[in-house]
């Protein structure tokens, strides 16, 4: 593993590190060294993470060795051991002369990201490194709990106090364990994640909560959400002791939001009625056992077995604190559609009216937190005891710090210099109806206000830290620029600051902003614009041709959950969802977490399908799936970006925000800049939109689009705002064809520079490599040995690059030439010598036909003949017509035998006899129960219920599948989607296999009698294809054959009559005539852009439009059409030679024809283009 030397620290690091990596841990080392702060941008994909874990890791054990330097010093009485290496070389940690000495004093490292899944992504790098420091990862009891009474109920706090309950009484098994557990050797020396920890918990049984924070103790490095950190009521909940302790914070660009959210409440209504209501049940509780005998003064709870220790005269004091908390606040008359603000300090003017002051806070606290405690307790009636925790909390923030009766009046400025107070209406309907006493909450009588108490400035948090006595801070992101103006906000010193660069060169990212549609319409997400019929119908437009040229996985990013969602309405009421279906399945960002996972799930198999076009994932700018997410290689290709996400102007908390910078602003603090409000509010839609663009470029190799579709990103301003790695690649375009056409070439170039190298499972002892399980969704079931030829295929390819655009799928199994690549590699690896050329191969092939022709037989019988007779049809569509080369017709007349039912009996049979020793006697003779049961009454769910059993092994996932050959074609879409869910790989199912035996006969007799009338190659033109031209590599293999000279019997001008007519039809008076224009300006001026960007912009608006775009070659002058090729190439995916432009005939042309193949035909050529392109 290399290492280098960084400000005399030794950093180990997986590979040779880019000089941007070594510029940031110069950086990260440099802080830790002098003790200051750091901000440091890098962007996605430079390997911030994992420099930021080697380069602290490393000064850590630096800093170890600083402390045994010292002592050796101490012990030789000053004198150096090492006479090479002085004292002072250690650092200054070693000559500082108030540097801690013992082991214990060694600083821990407090890693913290936003979310538990970007967490486990940074566990996961660290398990790359060669560091191996004690870990602990807190989570929440909700991630890992694993005692299912606590898990079973409703609310969080209810969950947070029943656990709690057990801890103190010792009734939870798990927890029980803990101690025993938590010195465990392995445990401590292992990197855990938390899905690691909830199995090692489930496996010993031990608590992984309580584990996780015993762990904490002895940890070198703890890995937590960030709100855990900046919260102070998590932060004592969960002991995090900070003192001397190195603070970091990754994905540092939501620090802001989340300092001043943690600091924030709204007090509802609601809120108070529920805490009202709890603490009222109390009290009637108590008086039922009052009425019994007890004496009030003498009364205790206790007698209730709960141990609480309050009288009735306490809770009837805080129920009145309560009722007076809420009047207070409902005292105020505010317009419907408006509210008061006031400033911070307010907030104990109005808690001193319901007697909650600094003197009493603390009684007032602990009786709020022994009623929550006891009431989650009780069994029976459910109580909602969410309010008093929320009260509880309030008490803990506003009343911060134990300030002496003198200083008290500076505490409480000190505490709300960065507050205000907003008091509104209450527009919920989540309102708790209440007993009508009277002591029931006002609420329920009239509509109430809630108390917002806002925090402005996310400094308040970060002071706090400072006060903590943290070594330093380090926040770096991906997105933070402008630094100036982040880091005044924090109100804390930054001495260290970088803007990295990036690694990637400019072939691998093309950027462009989008002005207008295909259409002509200007794009833009503008509040007046946004829901606009013909600007939704110009960006669904844009998404559809986008989609045609971005190979794989694309991303759709909105501004927000209700513009997506009105737009993807639209889009389905007009067709724009279902043409974007077709080319890119569509799997839309769910807005709560419970299907979140599902979808991403989803969305990555459809990219991973070697038989899919890819998939498009519709999210949203500052949703989970922008943030930290990895779209990394074929999962992000391209990710368009439909609008600015500005905050919502009208919102009370962003105009108090916009006011208080503004304030800011005017006072003009010595030594910090602040933002103005307009600066912020353009800030906050700028750092979503990097964020999403992140997503793209994850690593060095990686390349992808990016497409900014909304007018206002055209301005300078707006373009400072993009990241600093982007802003050298932008370009800006009024013509939408232009962009389709410099697209299309830049992934063209990108996929031939660099080509994606396949995942594939570690090699066995044999050398033989084979494809993960996960990655074979569109086959039936195989048997491992097959699936291990799929990767063999692929060498033919290596060898002759005229065969990389007829690109295979791996996991087809069919015969004719996927066995011959198969039979050529086997050859290869035998001899280990290069065949001359592809004649060669096939000869090679050929000879070994006998030997390994058993290996794709048995997938080659799960296609049926249908199937197979119109891959040949298809094939010779690609090329042109049937090659008279007699081992490919061989092959294919193998292919095209129908499979006789004794055969299939015979494989039905050894299939029956493999399960029935795979499965026990009771389950072997329950399905096949099952199997008779549903030939009588031909009922699936039956059939699917019994097999469920095959999908609890992965080895006997291989029969689930194999089930299919048993299932009517009725039946067969959805049991391969039941095999889908369950095992994660369907059976093959293709639209034909639901056709009955008449239905493929007739079909068959159809395609027979076509095959007489397409045009084939003569002898002659066979004897030209020799093996010299054959090795070349190039168009020949996939155009048509040397074509008989044409004999024109129509004059050109009636060609181009028949056409212009068509267009007419097609587009209608006003598009037509751009269209006219359009040629007649190139007739004189010969100006191809200009013509180019008109034509794709009105040819690839509609799918039943694209022919058009092939017939216009006739327009093209010769010295054009090389270039006009190129782009049909890419923009429909079927090679034709430059000489050939239009691919269809002058015949056709005259009568008014489309060419041969549907327009859905074109669609999927074009999608097979990249998907074949992705997989050279």
């Amino acid at each position: 593993m290399p290492s280098l030397n960084l400000r005399q620290v030794t950093v180990n690091f997986p590979f040779p590190p880019y000089d941007c990596q070594k510029d940031y841990m110069d950086k990260v080392i440099e802080c830790l060294q002098k003790k200051v702060n750091g901000v440091l941008e890098s962007p996605t994909g430079t390997g911030k993470t994992l420099c930021l874990l080697c380069a602290t890791l490393a000064w850590r054990e630096h800093f170890k060795d600083t402390i045994s330097a010292r002592k050796i010093a101490e012990r030789l009485g000053g004198e150096e051991m090492f006479q090479k290496t002085s004292l002072s070389s250690w650092g200054t940690a070693a000559t500082d002369g108030d540097t801690p000495t013992y082991y214990t004093d060694v600083p821990k490292i407090i890693y913290a990201s936003r979310t538990h899944s970007q967490l486990t992504q940074v566990i996961n790098e660290l398990k790359n490194t060669s560091y191996r420091p004690k870990v602990s990862l807190l989570g929440s009891r909700e991630q890992l709990c694993i005692n299912q009474e606590v898990m079973r109920q409703e609310s969080n706090h209810v969950k947070v106090h029943m656990c709690r309950g057990k801890v103190s009484t010792r009734s939870c098994v798990y927890y029980n364990n803990v101690e025993e557990k938590s010195t465990d050797r392995d445990l401590v020396n292992s990197i855990l994640d938390v899905e690691d920890l909830v199995k090692y918990g489930n496996k010993h049984r031990v608590c992984p909560y309580y584990l996780s924070r015993s762990l904490k103790q002895q940890a070198d490095i703890v890995f937590m959400p960030y709100n855990y950190l900046l919260d102070p009521k998590s932060r004592r909940a969960h002991n995090i002791e900070l003192n001397g302790a190195v603070v970091i914070f990754d994905e540092a660009h939501n620090v802001e939001k989340t300092c001043e959210e943690s600091t924030s409440f709204d007090l509802t209504p609601y809120d108070l009625a529920s805490a009202i209501n709890a603490v009222d049940r109390l009290l009637v509780e108590q008086a039922k056992e009052v009425s019994r005998g007890d004496s009030v003064n003498d009364f205790n709870v206790e007698s209730l077995g709960s141990g609480l220790k309050l009288d009735i005269d306490t809770i009837a004091k805080i129920k009145q604190i309560l009722l007076d908390l809420e009047a207070a606040i409902d005292s105020y008359d505010i317009p419907s559609d408006k509210g008061i603000t006031k400033p911070g300090i307010f907030i104990y003017e109005l808690l001193e009216r319901a007697h909650l002051t600094y003197s009493s806070k603390t009684a007032v606290y602990e009786a709020l937190e022994q009623i929550s405690g006891y009431l989650a307790g009780q069994t029976g009636i459910f109580l909602n005891t969410s309010g008093l925790q929320k009260l509880s909390d309030i008490i803990q923030l506003v009343f911060c710090g134990e300030p002496s009766e003198k200083d008290r009046q500076l505490q409480m400025q000190t505490n709300t210099a960065h507050f205000k107070v907003h008091i509104h209406k209450d527009t919920s309907y989540n309102k708790k109806k209440q007993s009508a006493d009277v002591w029931a909450s006002a609420s329920s009588k009239k509509q109430g206000n809630v108390l917002s108490y806002w925090c402005f400035s996310p400094g308040f948090s970060m002071q706090d830290l400072v006060n903590q006595g943290v070594r330093c801070i380090i926040l770096t992101s991906g997105t933070l620029s402008p630094l100036s103006s982040f880091t005044s906000e924090m109100r804390i010193p930054f001495p260290v600051s970088l803007e990295n660069r990036h690694v990637i060169e400019r072939d691998q990212i093309f950027v462009s902003i989008i002005e207008q549609g295909p259409d002509g319409v200007h794009l833009s997400s503008a509040f007046d614009k946004r829901f606009l019929p013909e600007n939704m119908a110009s960006l669904g437009n844009t998404v559809v041709n986008l989609s045609r040229v971005v190979p794989h996985g694309l991303l759709v990013f909105f501004p927000s959950f209700p513009l997506m969602e009105k737009t993807l309405e639209f889009w389905r009421a007009n067709g724009q969802a279902d043409r974007i279906e077709n080319l890119k399945p569509i799997f839309v960002e769910p807005k709560g977490k419970g299907t979140f996972n599902e979808v991403i799930d989803g969305y990555y198999s459809k990219v991973n399908d070697p038989a899919s076009k890819g998939g498009s994932f519709f999210a949203v700018c500052r949703g989970k799936a922008s943030e930290g997410l990895d779209f990394a290689d074929t999962f992000g290709r391209g990710v368009i970006i439909t609008g600015l996400p500005f905050p919502p102007k009208m919102d009370p908390r962003v105009i108090l925000k916009m006011q208080f910078l503004d304030e800011m602003c005017r006072r003009k603090a010595p030594g910090l800049k602040y933002l103005t409000g307009q600066e912020w509010y353009k800030q906050q839609a700028f750092r979503a939109v990097n964020q999403a663009i992140g997503r793209v470029i994850r690593h060095k190799e990686d390349f992808g689009a990016i497409f900014l579709c909304d007018q206002r990103f055209k301005g300078t301003d707006a373009r400072a705002q993009l990241p600093s790695w982007v802003r050298p690649y932008v370009r800006l375009y009024d013509r939408f064809g232009n962009v389709v056409r410099d697209v299309s070439q830049f992934f063209r170039v990108a996929q031939k520079l660099r080509p994606v190298i396949e995942k594939k499972a570690a090699a066995e002892s044999s050398g033989t490599v084979c494809l993960p399980d996960a990655q074979s969704s569109s086959s039936t079931f195989l048997s491992s040995s097959q699936s291990c030829f799929a990767p063999k295929a692929k060498a033919l390819d290596a060898h002759l690059p005229s065969l990389k655009r007829r690109k295979l799928n791996e996991h087809t199994g069919a015969k004719g030439m996927a066995q011959i690549c198969i039979e050529y590699e086997c050859e290869v690896q035998g001899s280990q010598r290069r065949p001359a050329n592809l004649l060669d191969a096939l000869e090679r092939g050929d000879h070994r036909h006998g030997e390994d022709g058993d290996a794709g037989e048995e997938k080659a019988h799960h296609l049926s003949t249908l199937r197979l007779q119109n891959d040949k049809r298809m094939d010779n569509e690609l090329r042109g017509g049937k090659r008279k080369i007699k081992l490919v017709q061989e092959q294919k007349a193998s292919m095209s035998e129908d499979v006789s039912e004794e055969d299939k009996a015979i494989r039905a049979k050894k299939f029956l006899a493999e399960m029935k020793k795979s499965l026990s006697q009771v389950n072997f003779d329950r399905i096949i129960e099952a199997l008779q049961t549903y030939k009588k009454k031909d009922d699936l769910d039956v059939l699917l219920t019994e097999t469920a059993v095959l999908a609890e092994d992965a080895n006997t996932h291989s029969l689930l599948r194999g089930f299919y050959q048993f299932v009517r074609p009725h039946h067969k879409k959805r049991f391969d989607e039941r095999c889908q869910e369950m095992t994660g790989q369907g059976c093959g199912f293709k639209p034909d296999h639901t056709l009955s035996k008449d239905e493929k006969k007739a079909l068959m007799l159809q395609s027979t009698s076509g095959k007489t009338s397409t045009a084939g190659l003569t002898t002659s033109t066979c004897a030209q294809l020799n093996t010299q031209q054959l090795n070349r590599g190039g168009h020949h293999l996939t155009q048509q054959g040397v074509r008989q000279p044409q004999t024109a019997s129509v004059a050109k001008n009636e060609v181009h009559a028949a056409f212009l007519s068509d267009v007419k039809k097609a587009l209608g008076a006003e598009k037509s005539a751009q269209l006219f224009q359009a040629i007649q300006s190139y007739k004189k001026t010969e100006n191809y852009e200009n013509l180019v960007a008109t034509v794709v912009s009105l040819f690839t608006e509609r799918d039943e439009d694209f022919h058009l775009l092939v017939r216009f070659g006739v327009f093209i002058r010769p010295h054009h059409k090389k270039q006009y090729k190129e782009m049909l190439d890419a923009l429909i995916g079927q090679s034709t030679s430059a000489a050939d432009v239009p691919a269809v005939s002058e015949d056709q042309q005259r009568a008014g024809g489309a060419p041969s193949s549907s327009p859905l035909r074109t669609q999927s050529k074009i999608s097979s283009f990249f998907s074949s392109s992705q997989r050279m």
